[in-house]
């Protein structure tokens, strides 16, 4: 039987309902675009079934008037959810957060929808279903700045799993440390950075998608791992990707933020000042011998094209001698027994000449600091303080004249004035903890002659035998402030 031309145009107009009618399916780790201006009919996207809890994310990508509302149910009676079905054990609303992430864990054995209602504005969003939460990563961390200039470390992944030496082959690490190979297929991270003044990317949702539309509209500069310095094992929290970041503005505030590839969220925000326009010390980092070296350093500038100092172009002096100490430290600690119940029954050789290590550089590699270099973005713990107490957060800094002795003789005097920030005086501490003593290892005491050398009163108290309760607990924060040199 044929049929006619309006039976067809019917029949595929019924189809087209049919189809509009079908929610969108949600595939495990993979992120939908979505836009409250093209939802599906109804607006509504379909969990899958899973044996496990499952993570819901929503991420705005740009601002909102906070009207569109999302919901979720594991109920598979209800396929559309609203407000009527909340019964917060099977269905509840999910709202963003003032960061613009929303996340949710439940179960959905036999799936489960997400409705949007939309609102009176368009947003743009993004839509992700997960089996593990990774919606609130790390800061990124800040090493230091010059005048143009900054050192930026992504937040650490993949910590490395090694096994402590131990008795009767006990070695210790050498004194140039080789690292182990980098993961092999490591965590993409993209940095992405603008004045903190502008509204780049400081009014805008903490999501990757936001961030990537600051940097479409020129607001913002973004960096990605192929445009970084490359892997770096600063320490046992894991790998790093680093990035030196070159014509910045000097005495300028910036915000900086990073997010990882397949993920909704960005880091929260880290910020930094930079030098005034007559701050000469130069970036020293990616030592191998100090891995937690990563500041400015009173030392001549690199020869060539080179604008930061790593460990093929430092003099060869200096590393030599800092080796050669460091070399003398690990023979004269293997004459213990190290390894042996009767060492201590709390810290051991590896951790002695860890923390030794690392007060070693940090004295040997002073860090330049400037004065009247308070962020305008500090954080509301510090801010609140009494002004008696505000009066103890100035950075431990100390002018050092041209041509002066550094610290460690190792280092040739500078040709200017520069402020040294002081060693924190818990590093010298935590190597006096931690070693034998038959070493003669002694830091100054905090009452006494230690403010002459050391940072005192900023992470521990300032008084003989107690840890904690310093003026801000940390040497750095996540605002720009540096109070002491932690190496």
């Amino acid at each position: 039987m044929l049929l006619s031309i309006s039976s067809l145009v019917a029949i595929q107009s019924l189809f087209r309902h049919v189809d509009a009618q079908q929610s969108q399916q949600l595939i495990l780790e993979q992120i939908i675009d979505a836009s409250t201006a093209s939802l599906p009919n109804p607006p509504t996207y379909r969990i899958p079934a899973s044996p496990d809890p499952l993570f819901i994310t929503i991420a705005l990508c740009g601002s909102s008037d906070n009207s569109t509302q999302f919901f979720i149910t594991n109920d598979t009676s209800i396929s559309n959810p609203g407000p009527s079905d909340i019964d917060s054990v099977n269905t509840l609303e999910l709202a963003p957060s003032d960061t613009g992430v929303g996340t949710w864990s439940q179960w959905f054995t036999n799936g489960g929808i997400l409705s949007v209602r939309k609102g009176s504005s368009k947003v743009e969003l993004q839509l992700r279903v997960s089996a593990s939460n990774s919606s609130t990563p790390d800061y990124p961390l800040l090493g230091d700045t010059t005048s143009n200039q900054a050192l930026i470390f992504s937040p650490p992944f993949d910590p490395v799993q090694s096994s402590p030496p131990s008795f009767p082959n006990y070695t210790l690490p050498p004194a140039n440390l080789t690292f182990p190979p980098p993961p092999s297929s490591p965590i993409n991270y993209t940095l992405v950075f603008a004045p903190t003044s502008s509204s780049g990317i400081s009014s805008i949702p903490r999501t990757s998608c936001a961030l990537k539309s600051a940097v479409a509209s020129k607001s913002a500069t973004l960096l990605g791992a192929t445009a970084s310095d490359g892997l770096w094992l600063r320490d046992s929290d894991g790998w790093r990707w680093q990035w030196v970041v070159n014509g910045l503005n000097p005495r300028t505030n910036y915000t900086l933020l990073t997010y990882r590839d397949g993920e909704l969220a960005s880091s929260s925000p880290t910020y930094f000042l930079t030098k005034s326009a007559t701050f000469s010390c130069p970036i020293v980092h990616s030592l191998p011998f100090c891995p937690t070296v990563g500041y400015a350093v009173p030392i001549a500038p690199p020869r060539g094209i080179a604008a930061v100092h790593t460990a093929a172009t430092l003099p060869s002096d200096v590393t030599d001698t800092l080796l050669s100490v460091l070399t003398n430290f690990t023979t004269t600690l293997s004459t213990l027994a190290c390894g042996r119940d009767y060492y201590s029954p709390l810290v051991t050789c590896a951790d002695c000449q860890e923390a030794y290590r690392r007060w070693l550089c940090a004295v040997s590699f002073p860090r330049c600091g400037e004065s009247n270099m308070s962020s305008t973005s500090t954080s509301t713990s510090l801010a609140s303080q009494d002004t008696a107490q505000a009066a103890l957060l100035q950075p431990a800094l100390q002018l050092v004249k041209a041509g002066a002795t550094p610290r460690n003789p190792i280092l040739p005097p500078f040709a200017t004035d520069y402020e040294t920030l002081l060693p924190c005086l818990e590093t010298c501490n935590a190597a006096d903890r931690a070693c034998p003593n038959f070493l003669g290892f002694k830091c100054p005491l905090p009452q006494f002659t230690a403010a002459d050398s050391y940072g005192v009163g900023y992470i521990d108290k300032g008084e003989e035998g107690v840890v904690g309760g310093g003026a801000t607990g940390v040497a750095q924060d996540v605002y720009g402030n540096v109070w002491c040199n932690m190496g």
